[in-house]
């Protein structure tokens, strides 16, 4: 990994410098404004200093199809995403850049709980040594540093916030190849929390469309809160950023649905619209041609019916053709990894897409969110943590997660 610290007179400015200097696929970790000394101060212009991150002999991610129609291709969006989005980071809502002191106090609050489960552990083996023979706790103490003990401690607790088995493999693979003797506790914990932003990434969330309305279609299965999550992003969109927006359901299958959105669409003053059929919908998003987005929830059902998915395909063929769009899809944190697996995959053959993570109130671990990104490579835009609209969402913060991904659940 090469991380490297950039100045400049802007943010942009020194994003830039970093991008010149190490690539389109760096990602900014911290941003800060930098104090000049002396008295030199008073006439100087303020600098920004950028720190960058770069993954070293990256494999290269699979070219995905492209998202957005009008020639945008997704590697180009990729470039944007790593250096932070393009209407994502202007908006209130978006999630603010940490500075290196809020970074090192994370660092130092979750190095403080792995240290003191690590001292507990090597207490109980200390104990437990004493009652075996001298000469096997001699061996022992030699075969194992503290180091690796430590590194294992790592493991455990990423297995224990149930991160894939082979995934935790992976991280901890990268960190004995970069190791050189003896290292400390903060330099590996520091190394790992990096790594798993890295592998996040930062993903562009909604952004607007260059000509036309932005579609934005919403699919996933029943259960996992899509309606309510549409509600609070079109909330966010029209209260905070002003924006003219309409909401469309192609949910006939569950009338609460249809209704529930209504309701929200009554609440927001928006126009909203139950379209039947692929000609209703392309005639819908014709009326609404000049409004800035227009929302599509399509049907929630389960990922085992192939004709619902057929259906949903053919809509989505439909409305990809009426103008620029996004698709997400939306899942539970609380639904089981193996299957999510299924889900993501049978409707990756229906879209492209970025990923909302809802419920995150309801399950005390996150692996699932980095064993999902790193098997779809697809990136998570949004995650929810309650039924309170517009309240209960917020654009996925990295950071966030990963410090819980290293923490201990008890």
């Amino acid at each position: 990994m090469i991380i490297k610290k950039f100045t400049g007179k802007t943010k942009e400015e020194a994003v830039e410098a970093a991008r010149k200097d190490m690539g389109s696929g760096v990602v900014v970790m911290n941003v800060k404004d930098v104090k000049r000394k002396g008295i030199a101060a008073l006439f100087l212009p303020k600098q920004v200093e950028v720190t960058a991150a770069l993954e070293e002999h990256e494999e290269p991610r699979p070219i995905r199809r492209e998202q957005t129609r009008g020639g945008a291709a997704d590697s180009g969006e990729k470039d944007s995403r790593a250096g932070g989005g393009r209407a994502a980071q202007g908006s209130a809502w978006g999630t603010q850049q940490e500075n290196s002191q809020n970074i090192e106090k994370k660092l130092d609050s979750l190095q403080t709980l792995l240290l003191s489960r690590f001292q507990q552990e090597e207490a109980a083996r200390n104990t437990q040594t004493a009652a075996e023979p001298q000469e096997e706790a001699e061996e022992e103490k030699q075969e194992i540093s503290e180091q690796e003990r430590f590194v294992k401690l790592l493991y455990n607790t990423m297995l224990e916030n149930e991160v894939d088995e082979k995934y935790a493999n992976q991280i901890i693979d990268e960190l004995e190849k970069g190791k050189n003797g003896n290292i400390p506790f903060d330099y590996i914990l520091s190394n790992v929390y990096q790594k798993l932003i890295l592998k996040f990434g930062k993903a562009e969330g909604i952004t607007e469309a260059e000509n036309g309305p932005r579609l934005v279609l919403f699919m996933g299965p029943t259960g996992v809160g899509k309606t309510t999550t549409i509600a609070k992003i079109a909330s966010h969109f029209v209260m905070d950023e002003k924006k003219r927006l309409a909401l469309l359901t192609a949910d006939t299958y569950r009338i609460a649905a249809a209704e529930q959105l209504r309701t929200y669409a009554n609440i927001l003053e928006v126009p909203f619209r139950v379209v039947y059929t692929k000609e209703e919908a392309a005639a819908a998003v014709a009326d609404f041609n000049d409004y800035d987005y227009i929302f599509v929830d399509t049907a929630g059902h389960s990922h085992q019916n192939e004709e619902q998915l057929n259906n949903m395909r053919e809509l989505m063929d439909i409305l990809k053709q009426a103008g620029e769009y996004q698709t997400f899809l939306v899942l539970s944190a609380t639904t089981k990894y193996r299957d999510l697996l299924r889900i993501a995959s049978n409707y990756e053959e229906v879209s492209e897409y970025q990923m909302i993570f809802t419920k995150l109130d309801e399950t005390s671990t996150l692996g699932n969110l980095l064993n999902l990104k790193l098997y779809t490579d697809a990136e998570i835009a949004y995650v929810t943590c309650g039924q309170n609209v517009p309240e209960d969402i917020e654009q996925f913060n990295p950071q966030k997660t990963v410090k819980q991904l290293l923490s201990m659940r008890h």
